[in-house]
Order: C-alpha cells, then sequence, then structure tokens
C-alpha cells in the first residue's frame, strides 16, 4: 500500500463530494465515486460519540458504534475488543451503505485512533478501497468545509465480507514473533514498562515488544506524520526492509492506527486482535516491565 491507498486530505475529499476544488497533488482523477462516509468517534471510558456526531458531521456520514459494530463480545480469553462475527460485521457494514466496490472514508476526532479499526476490519473483511480522513473532522473543519447535523440513516449496501484480507496474530503468533520479527506495543510507553496499569490485570508487556506509542504517529495538529518521518520512526523501532512485523495495543483498536501508518509507507503489519487485554488475563503468558 501508499499513502494514497491508506490516506485522504479533506481537500481531496472534499472534491470527491464535491465540495470544492480539483487538489493539485491528487493525480489526475476525472470521475470519482462520492465515498460513503462513516463518523467512528469513540474514546475508552466514554460513551458520548453518537452524542457528538449529531450535534455535527460530515454531510451524508453515518454514526458507527465502535462498541457494538467494530468488535464482538468481550470476555477475559478473547480480549476487549475482539474480532466481531464476520456475518454480523458484514450486517453492520451493510446498514452503513457500504457497496461491494465502493469507496468508503472513515473518519474521528482523535487523529484516526478509532476509524482506523474500521479501515482495518473493513480491508480484513475483504473491503480494499477504504481509507481514512487524515486529521479527521478537526482537519475539515479547519478547512472551512462544511458540516451537517442530525442522523443519516443510509441506503442499505450489498458488500459481502470475505475475512482474510489483513493478517491477524494470535497470542501464540505474537509470542513466536518476537524471536523472529518485530512485535510493536502500541499502548502509551508508562503502560509498556508497567508503570500503570488502568485497565488490564497485570501491567507491563509482551517479553520481546518493542514500544512505538500510537500517539507518536500523528503531528500536534493530529495528523498522520509525513512518510520520512515515518519510516524514521519504525526504523528506530527495528522495523527494518524484510522484517516480519506485528502490532498489538490494549485490545486491537490504537494497534490499527499503527497498521494503517505501517501500510502508509509500504510496509505490511499483522493485528493481534485480543492484545494486552487477552495476554494479561491469561495467567501462562509471561509479562515483562520496563524498556
Amino acid at each position: 500500500m501508499t499513502r494514497e491507498d491508506v490516506l485522504v486530505s479533506p481537500e481531496r475529499l472534499a472534491w470527491e463530494l464535491g465540495f470544492g476544488e480539483h487538489p493539485h497533488d491528487s493525480g489526475a482523477f476525472d470521475d470519482v465515486e462520492p465515498p460513503v462516509l462513516l463518523d467512528v468517534r469513540w474514546a475508552l471510558g466514554q460513551d458520548d460519540g453518537h452524542e457528538r456526531y449529531l450535534e455535527g458531521h460530515l454531510p451524508g456520514a453515518v454514526f458507527v458504534d465502535m462498541e457494538l459494530e467494530l468488535a464482538g463480545p468481550a470476555s477475559p480469553a478473547a480480549g476487549r475488543h475482539p474480532l466481531p462475527a464476520p456475518e454480523v460485521f458484514e450486517q453492520a457494514a451493510r446498514s452503513w451503505g457500504v457497496r461491494e466496490g465502493a469507496p468508503v472514508v472513515v473518519y474521528d476526532a482523535t487523529g484516526g485512533t478509532a476509524a482506523s479499526r474500521a479501515w482495518w476490519l473493513l480491508r480484513w473483511a475483504g473491503h480494499t478501497a477504504v481509507r481514512i480522513l487524515d486529521g479527521g473532522l478537526p482537519a475539515w473543519v479547519r478547512a472551512d468545509l462544511p458540516t451537517e447535523s442530525g442522523e443519516v440513516l443510509a441506503e442499505r449496501g450489498d458488500v459481502v465480507v470475505r475475512p482474510g484480507g489483513m493478517p491477524v496474530l494470535t497470542a501464540s503468533d505474537a509470542a513466536l514473533l518476537t524471536r523472529s520479527g518485530v512485535l510493536l506495543d502500541a499502548r502509551a510507553a508508562e503502560r509498556f514498562r508497567g508503570e500503570v496499569e488502568p485497565i488490564d490485570p497485570r501491567a507491563g508487556h509482551v517479553p520481546g515488544a518493542r514500544s512505538a506509542p500510537t500517539h507518536e504517529n500523528l503531528d500536534d495538529a493530529g495528523s498522520f506524520l509525513a512518510d520520512e518521518r515515518l519510516r524514521e520512526r519504525f526504523a528506530a523501532a527495528g522495523v527494518l526492509p524484510g522484517v516480519d512485523v506485528g502490532v498489538y495495543c490494549g485490545s486491537g483498536v490504537t494497534a490499527a492506527h499503527q497498521v494503517a501508518a505501517l501500510a502508509a509507507v509500504g510496509i505490511d503489519a499483522a493485528l493481534y486482535p485480543g492484545s494486552w487485554s487477552q495476554w494479561s488475563h491469561d495467567d501462562a503468558r509471561p509479562v515483562a516491565t520496563g524498556e
């Protein structure tokens, strides 16, 4: 993948939706189908995403519930946000208006940390025509582009879910990868070191994993770093050509952002959906602390 496969700028998206002029850096596209817009506003421990969506969103955007539509039932054995069952996810995606082969753009208001989960799941389901709005709703508003309020109900789509479009790790796969490749921990550095653990039963990290906090993928405005800075960041974490890469976080949400950032610079990475919320519940799994 390239950056253009993963991300779309507000200016480019506005043009695709018919709100703005053709951006100079978008390439030669004469006829582009307007994408389905999915609003995935969510933050751990907060349940006001839908309320904020109703107050204002991109024109025509449909709200997606992270907890109910982008995850299966939580359990200690599966983790806090396990992958949804394919047939359940298919029905959800159809309710958002996702059509087979049609373009989709996902966004949130937190730098793409929640929207990336929708991006990853759609690609995992075989729907490759999906991008993340770089900078999310804040970048759209800063560009003085239109918003609207209220609920949008989409015409039902016909997308077919075909799991397997993105690589997935089990806990055992993640453990093996620390010896054969690079396993990145996308949580905050203090959680990686085991200094704090606000949610899960044990503090620390998967032995052999390397710390690469998701928030460091973003600049001060909440947009993805330029390609060269992303490459430098990942190289410093040991992500070099030919090395297999996997990513985990607390529950497989912000790790999807890391997968997206890696994909933007042409690096394929597998996601460990169970992540720390699964690993730390299994007393048979070892835990490391410190750097």
